[in-house]
Order: structure tokens, then C-alpha cells, then sequence
């Protein structure tokens, strides 16, 4: 009894499809499989952020299809910010599709694969339970040394522009108790790097066993003093919710990475304006000036909208004199696509598609070359690696990330993975780094 996972997207589908598989292996006896010919139960986790994510899902079912007609008796699942976007269209594009879930429905997906059997037909749920998703899920030891979190779901900030709200819900936070509990399980299994997940994480806040306010800062604390975690990181943040205690937490903790992901979108206080962000660029650049001064060596990635409804080429250079003044280290940059059903879909002033390309070349170019020129300041330096396991580049080559979020391939020996050890830089690539692994004394 196999099981193929595929996903689609942020950081967090790649935690719900870890309990996806967990979930599926202790109710069904479904074991993980690499090849989905080998699979009884397939799995989509989607993402609807942007156009071609979505039609990833429908590329995928036309390649599963041949599965189903080969065995009919194999389950098709598809979950995520799609299905709960698209819900019953989905069956109609793709028949043979038997369960719908939507990443609040993921902990039932063992009744809806077994329902679609005994009944012979699909099976779909969209619904939003909220907290029940986790309170369902199961926590496991893991012998991963990073692991993803996820401390809260859904946004309420109905940015103009994002599905999100629609197809995850509203905000809500993770008891405190359930976090810590997950962070210190997988701790015992291993694991030194935790990353903390939310659509607005440092929204984050909920209520210790003694009734008082726990809010992301504190949540931060608590982590940092579980045994076993050596490295914290996080992400997404949201301006609005990046409080001053915030930014003092990282000259507190030590085992908070020098590294903020923090999405301004747009450097145009109009643009801003009809995103619905909620902040002007000012504000940003207050947030990044205020970290920087207690912490120099900080490293800034963000994301941005290029071509957004309405964007003159006066909004676009206010875009580009941000990144010169930020100084950005790296960034997921999209030129804009039209999300069904969000407020900005429906504004008539849209960009010419070529217009949006030539402005997203010029906007990734610029942030490539700050990236580059972080990376070959980093020559020479020795940094602090977590060996997650061999190089994507050669089994002969181990590989792990610093704290500034890149990649560096090196020389060792396949027991130093899951260890913290210390790597010289020596060499820069297009999407990495090459360096000497430095045993300790």
C-alpha cells in the first residue's frame, strides 16, 4: 500500500504533506513511496498564490489519469489552497479525482479516502474547523535535523491582491502548550533547526497555563530554551506586526538566525494603498533601519509584485529606489497575475504582460547583484552550518545553509549530517556556496 505526495508551494504545504504521510501511515498503513506507479493513494497539496501553480494541479491529474484507468481502485486526493478555492470544479475538469480537501480538512482525509471507497464516489471537504486541524493531527519524533512548525493558519489581512483568506480562513493561532510540545518531540528525534510557520507569524499569540498573553516575542523565548534547538528561523512575517520587541528578540536570542524575511510588495505608497498592505515604504524602511541597528549584519529577503494593477512606471522606480536603499540580500519577485475572486481582480487598469516582464527582469537583476555581491563578501568567512544531508550538486558533496538563508556544498563524511559544524567559504556559485569543513579542535 503506497503513497505518492506531491506538493505545490510555500513552506507550510511542505508541513501539512509531512502530516499528510504521518497521518496516512498510522491510519491506512500507507508507506511513502518516490514513484507514484508504485502508489495506491496519490496526493496533490496545492497552491493557489499564483496562476501557473494552479495549473501545475490540472498538468499533474492529466499525468495521473493513466494511473487510474491502469487501476482503478487507486485513490486520487487533491489538497490545498486550490481545492479549496475551486472545490467541485475540480471534479468536473478531472472526473476520476476521488477526495477534495482543503488544508483545514487535512486530519480528515483518512475518512474521505475510506468513505470514497465504500461509496464509489468523490468526496469533498472545504470546510474551515479551524484549530480542529491541529488538535487532530499527529506529533512524531523526526529524525530531519530542520523541521518546519507551523504556529498559526490564515490571515485576516485581505490584502487586495492574495487568495489566502479564502482558502485558508481567518487568522488563528496554535495553542502555546501544543507548539512547544511539537518543537520539544522533534528536538528529542534530532532535529537542531526549527522554522516557525505562519501566513503572518509574528501575528502570533496565545495563552500560557496561567492565562497570560504569550505573543510572538515570548513564543520565540520559550523555543530558544528547548534542549536539542540550536538554530530558530521563521517566516512570514507581516510589517504591521513587526514590534519593536520583535526586533530586540533578535539581539536577545542567540539561536535566532541573522536572517528576516519580510515582504514589502511594493516600494510605491500608492501601489501600497491598493494592495491594502496597511504600511507605507517608510515604515518598511523604519522596520529594517531599527533591526540593522542592533544587529549590522543582518540579512534582508523579501518579496515583491511587479506589474500590479494601476503600476506607472513613477510606482516602479519607487520599487527599484527601495531596493537600493534596503540593499536586499534575496527575493521572490512575480510579475502579477490575476487571482479569481480577490478585490484586484476585478480593477481595469491591469499592466501589459510585456511591460510586467521587462520590469521584473530589471527588479530580479538588481537584487541578484546585492546577492552577489553578500555572497563574495562571504569568502574567507567560517560559518556555522546545519548538515541536512548530501549536495542536490553530488552525493560525493554534503550540504547545509547558514544563517543568512544560502546554501554551501562541501567535502565530509556522510556522519557529520544532522551536526552543526564549521565551514570556510571559499567559493561563490549562481545559486550556492563551495567551502572546507573545519573539524573542531
Amino acid at each position: 500500500m503506497g503513497l505518492f505526495i506531491k506538493t505545490f508551494g510555500c513552506q507550510m504545504n511542505v508541513y501539512d504533506s509531512d502530516k499528510i504521510s504521518s497521518l496516512l501511515r498510522k491510519s491506512l498503513g500507507l508507506k511513502l513511496v518516490d514513484d507514484p506507479k508504485d502508489a495506491t493513494v496519490l496526493i496533490v497539496n496545492t497552491c493557489s498564490v499564483r496562476d501557473k501553480a494552479q495549473q501545475k494541479l490540472y498538468s499533474e491529474l492529466g499525468r495521473w489519469r493513466q494511473f487510474k484507468e491502469t487501476c482503478p481502485d487507486a485513490i486520487i486526493g487533491v489538497g490545498g489552497c486550490v481545492a479549496s478555492q475551486e472545490g467541485g470544479e475540480i471534479l468536473a475538469r478531472a472526473p476520476y479525482v476521488d477526495v477534495v480537501f482543503g488544508p483545514q480538512t487535512l486530519h480528515r482525509l483518512p475518512s474521505l479516502i475510506k468513505k470514497a471507497r465504500e461509496n464509489s464516489k468523490p468526496e469533498i471537504d472545504i470546510s474551515f474547523p479551524e484549530i480542529e486541524k491541529f488538535d487532530s493531527l499527529p506529533i512524531e519524533k523526526t529524525q530531519k535535523a530542520s523541521v518546519y512548525v507551523s504556529i498559526m493558519e490564515g490571515c485576516s489581512k485581505y490584502c487586495s491582491f492574495c487568495v489566502v483568506p479564502y482558502t485558508r480562513g481567518e487568522e488563528f493561532s496554535r495553542s502555546f502548550e501544543d507548539v512547544l510540545k511539537e518543537i520539544y518531540l522533534v528536538a528529542r528525534g534530532g532535529a537542531k533547526e526549527v522554522t516557525l510557520l505562519g501566513q503572518n507569524v509574528n501575528a502570533y499569540q496565545s495563552n500560557n497555563d496561567e492565562g497570560k498573553i504569550v505573543d510572538f516575542a515570548a513564543l520565540l523565548h520559550y523555543v530558544s530554551a528547548i534542549p536539542g534547538i540550536e538554530r530558530i528561523r521563521y517566516t512570514t512575517s507581516h510589517p504591521i506586526e513587526f514590534s519593536q520587541r520583535l526586533i530586540n528578540v533578535h539581539k536577545e536570542l542567540p539561536k535566532l538566525v541573522k536572517h528576516v524575511h519580510l515582504p514589502v510588495q511594493s516600494g510605491s505608497d500608492r501601489i501600497l494603498r491598493r494592495m491594502k498592505r496597511g504600511y507605507t515604504a517608510l515604515e518598511y524602511k523604519s522596520i529594517i533601519r531599527r533591526l540593522r541597528n542592533i544587529c549590522p549584519e543582518m540579512s534582508i529577503s523579501s518579496d515583491f509584485i511587479v506589474g500590479f494593477p494601476g503600476e506607472t512606471k513613477e510606482d516602479f522606480i519607487d520599487t527599484l529606489s527601495l531596493i537600493e536603499e534596503v540593499k536586499f540580500d534575496q527575493s521572490f519577485s512575480f510579475s502579477y497575475s490575476s487571482r479569481p475572486g480577490t478585490p484586484a481582480a476585478d480593477l481595469d487598469d491591469q499592466v501589459e504582460d510585456k511591460v510586467k516582464q521587462e520590469r521584473l527582469a530589471l527588479l530580479q537583476s538588481k537584487i541578484t547583484n546585492f546577492a552577489n555581491h553578500y555572497s563574495r563578501s562571504m569568502v574567507g568567512n567560517i560559518e556555522k552550518i546545519l548538515v541536512t544531508g548530501e549536495s542536490k550538486k553530488s552525493s560525493k558533496l554534503l550540504a547545509g545553509r547558514t544563517e543568512n538563508n544560502r546554501v554551501v556544498n562541501f567535502t565530509g563524511e556522510k556522519l557529520l549530517i544532522g551536526s552543526m559544524v564549521n565551514v570556510r567559504i571559499e567559493e561563490v556559485f549562481p545559486n550556492s556556496l563551495g567551502g572546507s569543513y573545519l573539524p573542531s579542535a
